[in-house]
């Protein structure tokens, strides 16, 4: 993650390696280290921090840590119920073992970009990482699922994840559509990012109001969904819905464009037609008080950049809620606390390491 310390958009224009808004709001509540793993004492600094952890994990390229010298064989010495997770595009094994990716290139390889855009056009993808998030949620989950493991058993293990798999997994109803039925998934008119196929819904997509840059979503599930829009579009408008989907379409535009976004949801919502305005970032983050009331984005102090918002998470526990307060570490800000309070060493032979470049 410390490429992104610097990466834009940067917290007030500024131009220094912490100033990376998405490591600051990636990495609150993290405790930040440096440790040189090219010096002998850095490596028994990791061994002790590895003694001391439950869980291990890393994202390197498959074969980094066992050069380092820290691969599963190493670990289980040092911790013998360790559970280890290592996660990478392409896993530890097969062909494609050595290559090295991004998430944008997992979600290449993995089949996600082919399955979104817009008909007879390139896939269209997504543009931002996706699969690094994504493969992150698949590796949490193993890890709670090794840790209940080792509670019943009091063994350790590793846990190989190929982000490019997970993602795979995601393609589910395109995959066995052609499996079962031989149906590619780029075909005449498909896809389209807009419409849903499993089930077939008719219309189902964002359409046009009358304001700028302002859209409304409308879907309809069933017959009796379409029975309650019908009557307020063209005269024309089809019985069978799944005739002319273009056309279709077109016809609920005609509808919104000559609305403005709030008319066309407050038309639509006493009739049972699901709807929704598209929200826009700003009237999501500041402007939503059913957002504020949950506390989505909570403030989180920065070290060098003071109170800033930070996302919170989707779900409230009633026993054990959560909190948010400290946003992402500076390099290296917590080298006192680890090295000293959890792995007991004085000061002064902190700040000798700091001189001799192992942390």
């Amino acid at each position: 993650m410390d490429i992104v310390r610097q990466l834009p958009p940067l917290i007030d224009g500024d131009t220094t390696q912490e100033a990376g808004s998405g490591f600051l709001n990636h990495n609150v509540e993290k405790l930040g280290i440096t440790l040189n793993l090219r010096t002998e004492r850095g490596r028994e600094l990791l061994a002790e921090l590895v003694r001391i952890s439950d869980v291990v994990t890393e994202n390197f390229s498959a074969g980094v840590m066992e050069r380092l010298g820290f691969g599963y064989e190493r670990l289980r010495e040092l911790r013998p119920d360790v559970v280890y997770a290592s996660n990478c595009g392409f896993g530890h094994e097969g062909p494609y073992r050595d290559f090295k990716s991004w998430g944008p290139i997992t979600q290449a390889v993995c089949g996600l970009t082919f399955s979104s855009g817009l008909p007879d056009r390139e896939p269209a993808g997504w543009g931002y990482s996706y699969m690094d998030h994504t493969g992150a949620y698949g590796m949490a989950i193993a890890i709670l699922a090794a840790l209940y493991h080792r509670a019943k058993t009091g063994e350790g293990q590793w846990i190989d994840i190929s982000c490019t798999e997970t993602g795979a997994a995601l393609n589910g109803p395109g995959l066995l559509d052609f499996t079962v039925n031989g149906r590619p998934f780029r075909r005449p008119g498909q896809p389209d990012s807009n419409r849903n196929q499993f089930p077939l819904m008719a219309p189902h997509g964002i359409y046009r109001t009358c304001e700028p840059d302002r859209w409304v979503a409308v879907a309809c599930r069933d017959d009796e969904d379409w029975s309650r829009l019908r009557p307020l579009l063209a005269d024309t408008a089809p019985l069978d819905r799944f005739a002319d989907l273009d056309a279709l379409d077109s016809m609920v535009e005609a509808f919104t464009s000559t609305r403005t976004r709030d008319q066309v949801v407050a038309a639509l919502t006493p009739l049972g037609v699901p709807v929704a305005g598209v929200a826009s970032p700003s009237e999501r983050a500041d402007e939503d008080p059913v957002a504020a009331a949950w506390g989505l984005w909570p403030t989180a102090h920065h070290t060098k950049h003071g109170d800033r918002r930070v996302d919170g998470l989707p779900v409230h526990l009633s026993e054990t809620d959560w909190s948010i307060r400290r946003a992402g570490p500076l390099l290296g800000e917590h080298n006192e606390f680890v090295f000293g309070e959890v792995l007991g060493l004085s000061s002064n032979e902190i700040g000798v390491l700091a001189d001799a470049g192992v942390i």
